[in-house]
């Protein structure tokens, strides 16, 4: 298992928000369904857009997520640390960039839910290796298990109240396609007529 301190949690976290940062350009791309492939090995992600409790700026980040019963649900696994997590609980208003659509919708902290154990254990499956790589295989891990090595973790059920609609969500960079085309053209078409 792997142990996560206080300096193993400062190093994940600075990784995470590389990794962030390069995902949400993925989803700008419209490359959220290459993202999604093969979720039960790289998991399942949506983005989560969210407004800063401080600075009061729009901010992505993306996470794993399950829909059980047609809700969506997912997990702070650094806990009440998370800054998107506090920022949530500040505004609960966000917008939810899923592979079928966004949404605006509601989020709210359900971790005292009396299906937390069920609920969080299918979040984490959706995680693919991320779980099994912080020491939470919910495959081969027992309720007594699961519950001890999650306790700290946060479970947040968005509940979708609007569709919504705009250039500036998933795909909004996915102009950048065709125009990577036509200079790749332009440049083989320059390059044949030199020969």
């Amino acid at each position: 298992m792997v142990e996560v301190n206080a300096s193993n949690e400062m190093k994940f976290r600075k990784l995470f928000k590389v990794f962030n940062r390069f995902m949400i350009l993925l989803w700008k791309l419209g490359l959220a369904d290459w993202i999604n492939l093969w979720p039960s090995v790289f998991g399942q992600f949506m983005v989560i857009t969210h407004t800063g409790r401080k600075t009061g700026f729009r901010r992505l980040t993306p996470v794993n997520y399950a829909i059980i019963d047609g809700e969506i649900y997912c997990c702070s696994g650094f806990g009440v640390s998370a800054d998107w997590y506090r920022n949530i609980l500040s505004t609960p208003a966000v917008e939810v960039w899923l592979t079928e659509g966004r949404w605006i919708g509601e989020a709210k902290d359900v971790s005292d839910d009396p299906n937390f154990p069920f609920i969080l254990r299918e979040v984490v499956r959706a995680s693919g290796f991320a779980g099994p790589l912080f020491g939470v295989d919910p495959k081969k891990l027992n309720d007594e298990q699961f519950i001890k090595l999650t306790k700290d973790y946060r479970l947040i059920h968005i509940s979708r109240l609007d569709e919504k609609t705009g250039r500036d969500g998933p795909g909004e960079l996915a102009w950048i396609w065709p125009l990577i085309a036509v200079i790749l053209l332009v440049l083989k078409r320059n390059r044949s007529r030199r020969r």
